[in-house]
């Protein structure tokens, strides 16, 4: 769920323990994925260990990749789309099937993340998970607890009730520009489906909406510089890239993430093979290979996201697992939802009423 773009080359020159056959050391496999998602030394580590040159491009909207495989002859062997994008994909055969005797590492999957999955991916035939998030609230604490000291921080009373809204719109109020993650947080708190296909309950969503539209400074989709440069005081957005901006924060600035009481969207990022993929083999062995526990630890400790690999918390930086907000408590996973595409009509409803949201009107 990364937004920048770019292009890395990653081979190692040597074969570590005699691991890798002759035949190996002559491959590749090319690897597209969201940027600064994945510690390179892990693509590093995979070459020593298989022989096997990791090409690693990365792209910045779900749009390219989908453009990319819809095309066909990518010339890729492993790509990570989102949930969502990721069902449309497979329904139109964009992917082909796992062959999961080789992936052994499989053993480790998570059951519940891989139930969620198969909203996506029934049966679990096509897809590896890799990381998974949540969609919920960051807010600057200082400015929060000077304007509104009981503040419902674990509420989305924060941003839905017009009334607390606007205490927080002098300082600046910013939500995602996405009304597939928007509108299904409205839809739950109002106790509708998150998920509602229903043109009723969509306008019931865009209604609510409107009516906190004037204290709502921005739509955007970038939000980890307004929250760690004091730009906005509250969001609504990824898990990840608050944590983020938690992270690289300017001085004195403390930003904190609050997973809704209500429920939040849950969403994931999965490993597939495309249908044309030049060396599948190559890709399955990748896919296995980022599956190790300790391996799919690492790419966790260095995006401070979740992965659906259960065995890998072992190896997870105790701070993340223990952190409430990366790694939900049973009870809180039990109010994270999941959505799935909409038919063209439901979306292009859904669209026009979000065009009359971001015009006020």
């Amino acid at each position: 769920m990364k937004k920048f773009s770019g292009r890395a080359v990653l081979a190692a020159a040597f074969v570590a323990g005699g691991v890798a056959s002759a035949a190996a050391a002559d491959k590749e496999v090319h690897v597209y994925n969201w940027s600064n998602y994945i510690d390179d030394s892990i693509l590093a580590d995979f070459t020593k260990a298989t022989g096997i040159k990791v090409i690693y491009d990365v792209y910045d909207s779900m749009e390219t990749l989908e453009a990319k495989m819809f095309t066909g002859r990518s010339g890729y062997d492993v790509v990570v789309p989102t949930d969502r994008n990721m069902q449309v994909l497979i329904e139109a055969g964009a992917f082909q099937k796992l062959d999961k005797s080789k992936i052994p590492n499989l053993k480790y999957a998570w059951p519940d993340i891989y139930k969620r999955l198969a909203t996506y991916d029934p049966g679990n035939e096509y897809a590896v998970n890799y990381m998974w998030g949540t969609t919920g609230l960051g807010y600057d604490k200082a400015k929060i607890d000077a304007r509104m000291p009981d503040a419902p921080v674990n509420s989305m009373d924060m941003i839905f009730k017009p009334e607390v809204a606007a205490k927080f719109a002098d300082c600046g109020i910013y939500m995602l520009n996405s009304p597939e993650d928007v509108m299904p947080a409205a839809l739950n708190y109002l106790g509708l489906p998150p998920d509602s296909k229903n043109k009723e309950d969509l306008q019931k969503a865009a209604d609510l909406l409107l009516k906190i539209r004037p204290y709502v400074r921005k739509f955007d989709s970038s939000l980890i510089n307004p929250l760690a440069t004091g730009e906005a005081c509250v969001a609504f957005g990824f898990s990840g890239d608050i944590l983020q901006a938690r992270d690289t924060a300017k001085s004195g600035v403390e930003i904190v993430y609050s997973i809704p009481k209500e429920g939040a969207l849950l969403w994931m990022d999965s490993m597939v093979i495309p249908k044309d993929a030049p060396n599948p083999e190559a890709a399955l062995a990748f896919i296995n290979y980022i599956q190790t526990p300790e391996v799919i630890a690492k790419a966790t400790n260095f995006v401070k996201y979740p992965n659906g690999n259960l065995e890998s918390q072992k190896y997870v930086d105790p701070a993340i697992l223990k952190d409430p907000t990366i790694y939900p408590p049973a009870d809180t996973m039990a109010h994270l939802y999941t959505t799935t595409p909409n038919s063209d009509e439901i979306q292009d409803a859904m669209t026009a009423l979000w065009q009359q949201v971001l015009a006020g009107k």
